[in-house]
Order: structure tokens, then sequence, then C-alpha cells
């Protein structure tokens, strides 16, 4: 359970190096008409004060990103990210300790109301901030690298995270991938070891497209005993990258030189890519079953059979107050938000890990509950 998790996030909360390298962006109050809604305007107010933030270390290298184009324009500003996982991030934030946290899963109903007790007036609500796709990374000594794929289908990809498809020669993996040299190496599968909303990400597109072949629940937990664990993203990337013969997935901002799963859509293979994700997205209703005031929670098609889309998306939300006890936070995280949701916030996002940039009408929603925060 999250509690389970509550000391350590909090005592967790810490400072992150700021990234010196990235271009400055203008100033940080949203524009809220037109296409380029949530772009910055100039001779806004500068925020200055020390806050934090904690959870989704999928948003981690675009949270750097943005914290050192923010803190260019706001100097006085000190922001902090601590990227202890989705689960644990909601924890922290529900307890008051941080201004906002990041999350790969939207709020339970249950976290809606529980933040009545932190926030001054109303319930917290989560509007997405980050879409990336999911790389089912691989490491397979004489067929992986960097940019080197593996064809596979939904089916055969719930096989093997359920231990149903063992080696890498299988005839389910061999049959798609014919011109592919395929060893008799066991399949090591590696999961995430702490709550994620990576893993539920990964996990629904697995449940939708693989039928039969998915007996589990989807949640943040992983459900089997299949395999080994990794914390976070960078610990599922380490052990995928020490051992020959493994697989697993993580955001694909950290796929570095692995292989990764080409995965099948209606007759095609298709890669990874921001583009390929962004369109899942676009295709995609906001969910009805997400209720609340202001919030913007995806309902991801998966089922998608359009071969230009891939669709292990992960949609990573910034779960905010409508009004904050202190007026200097809400103030921030009005500006912040804003800032990381416009144009330049997400282009620079992009640049730095290789996420896709919102559209401009998916702006236009989460521009208008990010407004509704109150700073007075």
């Amino acid at each position: 359970m999250r509690k389970n998790t509550l000391i350590r996030s909090i005592a967790a909360v810490c400072g992150i190096t700021m990234l010196a390298g990235f271009a400055a962006c203008g100033d940080n109050t949203a524009a809220t008409n037109g296409s380029d809604a949530g772009a910055t305007q100039k001779g806004a107010a500068k925020i200055s004060g020390e806050f934090q933030g904690a959870g989704a270390s999928s948003q981690q290298t675009a949270v750097e990103a943005w914290i050192a184009s923010y803190t260019q324009q706001n100097p006085d500003a000190k922001i902090s990210y601590n990227p202890t996982g989705s689960g644990a991030g909601v924890i922290t934030f529900l307890t008051g300790a941080t201004a906002w946290a990041g999350s790969d899963a939207s709020l339970s109903a249950d976290e809606v109301k529980q933040s009545a007790s932190v926030c001054a007036s109303g319930n917290a609500f989560d509007v997405p901030v980050y879409i990336s796709p999911i790389a089912i990374v691989f490491n397979l000594k004489g067929v992986s690298g960097k940019d080197k794929h593996v064809n596979m289908d939904g089916s055969t990809i719930a096989k093997i995270f359920d231990g149903k498809i063992t080696k890498w020669n299988d005839p389910a993996i061999a049959e798609q991938n014919p011109k592919a040299t395929l060893p008799d190496t066991p399949i090591t599968v590696v999961h995430r070891s702490d709550k994620s909303g990576t893993t539920k990400n990964f996990l629904s597109y697995v449940k939708d497209v693989a039928g039969s072949d998915w007996n589990y629940e989807v949640g943040e937990n992983w459900p089997n005993q299949i395999g080994q664990g990794g914390k976070g993203t960078d610990g599922v990337i380490n052990t995928v990258s020490q051992a020959d013969g493994t697989i697993g997935y993580a955001d694909a901002s950290k796929a570095g030189e692995l292989g990764t799963v080409a995965v099948k859509v209606g007759e095609d293979y298709v890669p990874y890519s921001a583009e390929a994700a962004a369109k899942v997205v676009d295709a995609s209703p906001v969910d009805a079953d997400a209720t609340g005031e202001n919030r913007v929670v995806i309902a991801l098609n998966h089922k998608i059979d359009s071969g230009n889309a891939y669709p292990v998306v992960l949609v990573s939300y910034d779960v905010a107050c409508p009004a904050y006890k202190d007026a200097k936070t809400g103030e921030f995280v009005k500006s912040w938000l804003n800032y990381v949701v416009s144009k330049e916030g997400q282009q620079t996002a992009a640049d730095a890990s290789g996420s896709a940039p919102m559209s401009d009408s998916l702006r236009q929603k989460v521009v208008k509950s990010i407004e509704a925060i109150k700073t007075k």
C-alpha cells in the first residue's frame, strides 16, 4: 500500500542538481486563448521560494529540463523533484509535504477524497503533462542494440511476461521474425518492484490487446511471480542491461543502447517513437469515469489499428490542488504547470527526453483546469 512507503517518501524528498545546458524559455504565466494556450506571457511576476515535488520516475529527465529552463526566468525559485515513483509521490503529496506530485496513474476516487484535507478548498485534480512511449526493452547477445527491434504481437508479449514463453527462439517469436537468428537463450522477465504507474500503463495495454492470454487485473503492482524486480525506471533498465536474455518495460527515454520490441498494430509492426505515441493519445477520449472538478484523464485506445501508431503509451500526470493553504505555493504551482504544458515547456521535454508534445486541443483542456487554481 502507498501508506507503507510514506515515511521513506517524505524523508526522500530532496533536490536534484539542475541542468544548466538547456536554453531559456519565456516567462511563466499562461495565455488561455488561441492555439498557443499555455504559452508564457511577458512581464509576469517572478516566482520566489522553495518548492518540492515528488513522484513518477518516468518524468525525471523532463522535470530536470523544466526546472533548468523555468529557474532561468525565475532565479529566486528553488525547485526540487524526487523521482520516488508514482505511488510514493502521491502519498507524499497527500500529506502536504510537496507542492505537486507526478504520477503515471490517474488518481483513485479515494485519493481524490483524501486530498480534501491537504487542499485549502476543493479536491486535488490531475492533468497530463508528459506523453511518452513505453519501450519494451531487451538485451540479447547478437540481436539487441540501439534501434534494433524484434517483432511481437500482444499475445506473445503477454505470454512472455506471464512465463508461458521462456526461450528466445520459441516458435511464437521466431514466426514473427523470419529474418532474425534467435538463440536458444532463456528469457528473464524484469518488472518494476515498486508501485508504479508505468506498470499500470504497460499492463493496461497488455490486458486490452491480449485477451485471455492475460488474466490479471490491471494495477500499479506487478501481479505475478515471474522474473525479477527493479526499483524505478533506472532499476529496470540497469537490470535488463546487466544480463543476456532479459526483457522489461520502461519509459522510452531510458532505452539507450538496448533493443526494443516493435509492436503489432493491424498488419504492421511499429517501433516506438514520440510521433507514433502521440497518435494514440490524440485518438483517445477523455475518461468519463475520472470524476471530479478540473480532472483531465485520458482513456487510452490500445486497440487502435493504424499502422502509424504505437499503442504502448504512458500518459503521466501532475497532481495539484485547486487552492493551497500557502498562497505562495498556489502561485508557484499555477505558474509552474502553465509553463510545463506550454509549447515551450513541451518542446523542452521533447528535446531532453524524446517525449511527445501534447496537441493544441489537449492543451486547451489542460490549461482550463490549471487556470482554475486560486492564488488569492
